[in-house]
């Protein structure tokens, strides 16, 4: 809905007056030698609170409209969006990755199901949890030979999909509450998870489906995303203590570092770029995005235009 000018003031106003920051920290730049630009696009659904970005294989972006029961697709170069409606009504579509075919998969956090779009029909496929208390599951991603790995939070749950047959499997971690969250795959295949329930990555055998677990040093510790960068090398968002850190599997020994807007930064999305980590502080007003270079360990900031919380 677009405001009248004239309304946009008083109503600012009264929000402000009334329902003030609490105790957010201030997004702390630091300038560096690598320029970006940001484009900011309204999605054609106002409140399906997109989430979720999805760059894929053709130089689209996709998303999940995760109140409005929709994936939607933008192309950046015409600025054109297309949503396109899920079968199974609130599934909470959560999490997306692209397989090789060119279909995208989500999670339905609220479906207890995984989800399959063609992009070309709009056709949706579900795969259903087989356990009943699976009701939530939350991140995937496949792996080299297009196993689905996935996480279920509140379940206490990995799951394991192999589209070709459509079974699944659930393995519980040996922590109990460990809330598995986000997830990445080594380049050898074994998929690593942070535990958000606990200071905890685990890792998973995919041939033995066998689950380790990495104490982290810190007992506050709640990593909640995780990438890899090209040397197998886990690098994790600690959104609880404001700190991106370093887990080297080989030896199990972790380094952290503070992130640049504090301990209540909130450090969220991550990902790597060419061996550079990318992440994001979803606490600070307004929202940062952070670049950390590992071989010089500098970071640099920039403040996300639209970035309010």
């Amino acid at each position: 809905m677009s405001l009248p000018a004239d309304q946009v003031t008083t109503i600012t106003e009264y929000l402000t007056t009334n329902f003030p920051e609490k105790g957010k920290p201030a997004g702390v730049v630091i300038s560096g030698p690598v320029k970006v630009s940001f484009a900011e696009w309204s999605v054609p659904t106002p409140g399906s609170r997109p989430h979720d970005p999805l760059a894929a294989r053709d130089g689209s972006l996709w998303y999940t409209g995760q109140m409005a029961n929709v994936l939607g697709r933008l192309d950046p170069r015409t600025g054109r969006f297309k949503e396109y409606p899920l079968k199974t009504p609130h599934s909470g579509p959560h999490g997306l990755v692209e397989d090789k075919g060119g279909a995208i998969w989500y999670t339905g956090n609220t479906g207890a199901l995984i989800g399959k779009l063609d992009p070309r029909t709009g056709a949706v496929t579900e795969y259903t949890m087989p356990d009943p208390d699976a009701k939530d599951p939350h991140t995937l991603i496949f792996d080299q030979s297009g196993i689905l790995w996935f996480t279920v939070q509140n379940a206490n749950r990995v799951g394991r999909l192999d589209p070709k047959t459509g079974e699944i499997k659930l393995l519980t971690p040996p922590t109990p509450k460990s809330r598995p969250y986000g997830m990445a795959v080594t380049s050898k295949g074994v998929v690593f998870y942070v535990a958000f329930g606990t200071n905890k990555v685990g890792s998973v055998d995919p041939k033995t489906l066998e689950i380790h677990e990495y104490p982290l040093p810190d007992p506050a510790s709640r990593p909640r995303r995780i990438t890899i960068t090209s040397d197998d090398i886990v690098w994790y968002a600690d959104f609880s203590r404001g700190y991106l850190g370093r887990l080297d599997p080989k030896t199990g020994r972790a380094s952290e570092w503070p992130s640049p807007s504090g301990p209540k930064s909130e450090p969220y999305g991550i990902s790597a770029i060419n061996d550079v980590i990318w992440y994001s502080e979803s606490g600070t007003t307004p929202n940062t995005v952070v670049r950390f270079d590992p071989k010089t360990e500098k970071f640099q900031t920039w403040v996300i235009p639209g970035g309010g919380n």
